[in-house]
């Protein structure tokens, strides 16, 4: 017999998994900030309504959907120019995008945690307690006053890009007010977003009833309406009811494939040590190998550059290739994988994850939908040099696992799925008060 089947058979013997030290402490209710219900009501007809794209045509629930686990399920999304929902959306060839948006759509769950101080892959959002707003992003501080918090904030950036919800700045005052720069105050992109939506009278109503200083006079701005769709994301997709969760509280226990995952995830497979903590992530940065699928993440007037994620934050040559650790909660239901969703199987991701050189990656694998960009997409993986490059920043030592030990990894991470998450609390709403089409 095996030390490993000694070790699993002594496990489910005892019905714990993993050695109680080694397993997060169950999920409670004073990890969560305070959600007020009328205001993520409010926040849900916001998120699902395309009255704040530029062009009215896209709502925040188009990347970020509950049948694709709060992401679109495509490696690289399509915001402006596209027709379609998930998978299933596709470039208008009469309006496409100048560049695909250059990262994976992240999902949604638990960010109403307190421990979720960082946001996107690379943290360009993120709580710091030395700034006067008491947050870094890319926007000055002055810009930052009203948001409620770190999940308000990261609204303000897809509304103002051109390729995921702005437009292009010669279809709308929405973007060519962003293009030139005018983002706050009296004719900004911001003030005419609020202003749409404070000329329907149902929205008008229902800020009236959720803020007092509105109700008495108050115009309604940009960050009112940005906190109501973070009240509504914290509210909607908290996530810690999963049977992994019901394991965690001794309701029951994790038995067969799914216990020797577990057993694996904290032990010989090391994943525990980033996938850490009760939503197993530990916020922080690594170089994981993830192929480079698009152009990366540059500014406006560059072109398929190479995606350093951290660093580009940072400027430190030593946070190249460094992605955020993503929480795992739901995983199982929000492929594709990776920063550039380059992986569509999650025990194909889980291998390469092990393993990244030692593993190979099928470009022709990856269903990035055509007719964006001038098709340069695997440029960067498919030159020796970059590649090489990508995966030299991998400071993490490969993981030899056999197809048994990545299927009972794939069992564990299963157990992650939470059914009232995944559906979410108060689900897609019928219609949303501008009268505009709802995606479902």
């Amino acid at each position: 017999m095996s030390i490993r089947t000694a070790i699993a058979l002594a496990l489910t013997a005892c019905g714990t998994g993993a050695a109680a030290g080694d397993l997060p402490p169950p999920v409670t209710d004073d990890m969560y900030i305070d959600v007020a219900r009328d205001e993520a009501k409010l926040g849900q007809l916001l998120f699902y309504d395309p009255v704040l794209s530029g062009n009215r045509n896209i709502s925040c629930a188009t990347c970020h959907h509950p049948r694709f686990g709060t992401s679109d399920g495509l490696p690289l999304g399509i915001g402006e120019g596209g027709t379609g929902l998930g998978p299933e959306r596709t470039v208008d060839a009469a309006n496409a995008p100048e560049e695909r948006v250059p990262r994976n759509a992240p999902a949604l769950f638990n960010l109403g945690a307190h421990e979720f101080t960082r946001l996107f892959a690379d943290g360009r959002v993120e709580v710091d307690a030395s700034r006067p707003s008491g947050m870094r992003t890319p926007m000055e501080d002055e810009m930052l006053a009203g948001f409620s918090g770190l999940l308000s904030a990261q609204t303000m950036f897809p509304v103002l890009s051109q390729d995921e919800m702005a437009g292009h700045y010669s279809e709308n005052d929405v973007a060519q007010a962003a293009r030139q720069g005018f983002i706050t105050g009296p004719g900004g992109a911001w003030d005419r977003l609020a202003q749409r939506v404070s000329d329907i009278d149902a929205y008008r109503q229902r800020f009236e009833a959720v803020y007092p200083d509105i109700a008495a006079g108050r115009p309604v701005d940009f960050t009112d309406i940005s906190n109501a769709i973070a009240a509504f994301m914290a509210w909607e997709w908290r996530s810690d009811d999963s049977p992994f969760d019901a394991h965690l509280r001794g309701d029951a226990s994790l038995t067969g494939a799914a216990l020797r995952g577990m057993e694996l995830f904290y032990g010989d497979a090391g994943c525990g040590a980033c996938h850490s903590g009760p939503f197993l992530t530990d916020h922080d940065f690594h170089a994981m190998g993830v192929p480079q699928i698009g152009p990366g993440k540059a500014a406006r007037f560059e072109t398929h550059q190479r995606d350093v994620g951290r660093m580009r934050v940072t400027g430190r040559e030593e946070d190249a290739y460094r992605f955020r650790t993503p929480s795992l909660r739901n995983v199982a239901d929000t492929a594709p994988y990776g920063h550039t969703g380059a992986f569509s199987d999650l025990a194909a991701f889980v291998a390469h994850h092990a393993d990244p050189a030692g593993t190979t990656f099928n470009l022709r694998a990856v269903g990035l939908p055509p007719g964006i960009g001038d098709g340069a997409d695997f440029e960067l993986w498919s030159d020796p040099g970059e590649r090489a490059a990508i995966l030299a920043a991998v400071t993490t030592a490969p993981v030899k696992l056999s197809e048994t030990d990545v299927a009972d990894l794939v069992a564990f991470l299963e157990t992650l799925s939470d059914p009232v998450a995944l559906e979410g609390r108060l689900g897609v709403p019928d219609e949303v008060p501008s009268g505009l089409p709802v995606d479902r």
